[in-house]
């Protein structure tokens, strides 16, 4: 507090010094004219000593408006958003000539911000309704692929599933800003959620000869459904991708669900990064199979439930995902 007031008694004698510098020059110039012309010391003292203390007090009196302004600006910019009507009133022609550019630089803010929103919600609406657009080719597509038992038509059933996700990955993403609103929380059973997301990839397991290690958990668990399935579907999806042989796990540890595979693990250096929008990290360098998107959104799905992820891996020997199911705080931002 202290070092704060010296600090602004610096800047106001920095800012002030032009005119104590004039006021010096006055009074040593009344002074010198004094004596020059044989006016008794007394007197020159006297109208010095006078000036000083009239001089003192308006100058203490101006150093205390000048820090309670410097403090309403400090403060202020510890608030989320300051309102121009908010600042101190100007008290000479500069300062008001200032507010007037701050209220310009405010309002083309404000219209390129309300751009900018409109632009973006432009966005999100061509995307949401593309996604759920392109639907309906894709189911059309894989009818047809049915139709015929081919070996060939199951290899482009497989990529047709991978699109599928790609534009469920895409809808996820967007909803994501606002997923808050969207939010349905209740008791659901946890089997019933995991073999949603089995079900949807039996056959890559089954392609890929993966052995699944899973039997009922018995939990109900306090979540919205559809981004706990979201979560699981996206952790299995990598479970996969970066296990070419071997087995998946996924059981219960208290509350805690745990996925583990045994695929080619995460370099310990990336691990502190994995949940870092855009980052792919070595395997994603390697595999060229990676967003950087997944871990992210998996990250903050379960943060806006309430749950909290960790993930443990070691190079060679597989990746393991524990999701804490016990919810706390819900619904607090």
């Amino acid at each position: 507090m202290r070092k704060d007031r010296q600090n602004l008694l610096l800047a106001y004698l920095k800012m002030k010094w032009k005119t104590l510098l004039l006021l010096f020059i006055f009074l040593l110039c009344f002074t010198i004219v004094f004596y020059l012309s044989h006016v008794p010391l007394d007197p020159i003292l006297y109208a010095f000593l006078l000036c000083g203390y009239i001089g003192l007090i308006f100058f203490v009196v101006d150093f205390f408006k000048f820090t309670k302004r410097v403090r309403v600006l400090k403060n202020m910019q510890k608030t989320i958003t300051v309102q121009l009507d908010q600042l101190p009133v100007p008290v000479n022609i500069t300062e008001e000539q200032y507010h007037i550019l701050l209220q310009i630089l405010h309002n083309n803010m404000h219209e390129l911000t309300v751009q900018a929103e409109e632009k973006q919600r432009d966005l999100v609406n061509y995307f949401t309704q593309w996604t759920h657009q392109i639907k309906t080719p894709i189911a059309a597509m894989r009818l047809l692929l049915q139709s015929e038992h081919h070996e060939q038509n199951a290899e482009l059933e497989m990529e047709l599933f991978k699109i599928e996700q790609y534009v469920e990955f895409v809808l996820q993403y967007l909803r994501l800003e606002n997923i808050s609103t969207d939010l349905l929380f209740q008791q659901y059973e946890l089997d019933s959620i995991i073999k949603q997301a089995v079900r949807k990839h039996a056959k890559i397991f089954i392609r890929n000869k993966i052995t699944l290690h899973y039997s009922e958990v018995n939990f109900k668990v306090l979540t919205d459904e559809k981004w706990l399935l979201f979560v699981i579907d996206q952790l299995l999806s990598n479970a996969l991708k970066y296990t070419e042989e071997g087995s998946i796990s996924i059981y219960m540890d208290g509350k805690r669900l745990l996925i583990e595979d045994s695929g080619i693990g995460i370099p310990a250096e990336d691990l502190p990064r994995i949940f870092e929008k855009g980052f792919t990290g070595h395997n994603g360098r390697t595999y060229k199979q990676s967003t950087g998107i997944g871990l992210y959104l998996c990250k903050q799905i379960l943060t806006k439930l309430s749950h909290d992820i960790i993930i443990q891996s070691e190079v060679g020997r597989g990746t393991k995902v524990i999701i804490d199911l016990e919810t706390k705080n819900i619904g607090v931002e």
